[in-house]
């Protein structure tokens, strides 16, 4: 009675420590602030896009495109596809499907730091430092239009002759407009510019609506696919985190309740009555009435009549045959023991056969070398 008391307080010990991680554990998992990726338009943190997307929600048709762009659909609407500072450069067969949604009339607004590697643009180092101060950099439009603005990328864009130039410092070319069948490409190498801790610095808010406006498109989708697209989704990303330690404490509590109740996670046990019916124990419970009625010299006989019937059917040798009559055939074929101790073997063997009654000593001795026979034949 008192084991079983002792039993039920640990076990309640063991809920309420369990209860406790829980509260614990959720209340750290609560307070910690939600990270957000860089550069994505759903992020309130200073190096997201949402201040920007929402400024454009109001004035603009605008959603999120986190597809690939082989599901891009042909439409009579133009459409602008803004992509900041992707991730991961898309493989051969996204590009293709990215130039062929620019060919069907639609338009790409590429912010990246180094846009090299994507739709065959080139970029260079400053050929020269340029003499001013951050403070004091100037952006200049095709009409020479001078803006003020931050620029933090160590490079420039180098144009092809069909491209036009958009802006430009001292430096050299920070954005151009590409044409790509009925539409185009532009690309600025100033994704600062767009995060929300630097919207509203300086020129940056006009500088970005002057490129939005290069494309005259009915429709601005902000493509969520270059930031996630390769990362598949993690369990992290699908479910709460609550929800997850609550999963993970009922699993342990799944765990407990079983072994409390007994149950053991080893190997099955294979019914009785099935290893009875199946298997050798019949063979094993005559074996054990010839010891217990010490009916060692039947035993014998009948191991060896067993292997001479394995001899007939392996090896060919006739069953007819007496086992002293049997050293040819043997040395021929039995080769796990030594030739000269094959006609002995046999000798003795006939010897111990014709006996009326054998010890259990001798018994054992000359069973255990039928076996050995046995295996041979068996094996070989």
């Amino acid at each position: 009675m008192k084991k079983l008391q002792s039993n039920r307080q640990g076990w309640i010990w063991i809920a309420i420590l369990l209860f406790l991680f829980i509260v614990i554990s959720f209340s750290l998992l609560s307070q910690k602030p939600k990270a957000y990726p860089n550069y994505v338009s759903d992020s309130p943190s200073p190096t997201g896009v949402k201040a920007f997307y929402t400024y454009l929600n109001k004035v603009k048709d605008v959603n999120r495109w986190d597809h690939s762009p082989n599901l891009f659909q042909k439409s009579h609407e133009k459409k602008l596809l803004v992509m900041v500072e992707p991730a991961f450069i898309p493989d051969k067969k996204e590009m293709d499907a990215y130039i062929d949604f620019m060919k069907d009339g639609n338009t790409i607004l590429l912010f990246k730091d180094n846009p090299k590697g994507m739709f065959d643009l080139n970029t260079g180092p400053f050929e020269e430092t340029p003499s001013f101060t951050k403070d004091e950099l100037k952006v200049y439009d095709q009409n020479h239009k001078a803006f003020m603005a931050e620029i933090s990328s160590p490079i420039r864009l180098i144009p092809n002759k069909q491209d036009q130039i958009l802006f430009k410092d001292d430096a050299g070319l920070i954005a151009l407009k590409r044409t790509f069948g009925n539409g185009q490409l532009i690309v600025t190498i100033t994704p600062e510019w767009i995060i929300n801790s630097q919207l509203l610095d300086e020129d940056h808010l006009p500088l970005i609506l002057k490129l939005i406006n290069e494309s005259k498109a009915s429709e601005i989708l902000f493509d969520e696919y270059v930031h996630d697209g390769q990362n598949a989704a993690a369990i992290t990303t699908l479910y709460p985190k609550w929800f997850l330690l609550l999963l993970l404490q009922g699993i342990l509590l799944v765990i407990l309740w079983l072994w409390y109740k007994g149950k053991r996670f080893g190997p099955i046990i294979v019914p009785r009555d099935e290893t009875v019916r199946f298997s050798d124990e019949g063979i094993r419970a005559l074996t054990a009435w010839y010891l217990r009625g010490k009916r060692y010299h039947d035993s014998l006989l009948i191991q060896a009549d067993y292997a001479k019937l394995l001899l007939q059917e392996r090896w060919q040798i006739p069953y007819s045959r007496d086992w002293k009559d049997l050293a040819s055939y043997l040395e021929r074929k039995w080769l796990g023991i030594p030739r000269g101790d094959i006609r002995p073997f046999l000798n003795g063997l006939s010897t111990i056969m014709e006996k009326e009654k054998i010890s259990k000593q001798e018994y054992l001795l000359w069973s255990r070398k039928l076996d050995q026979l046995r295996k041979e034949v068996e094996e070989g």
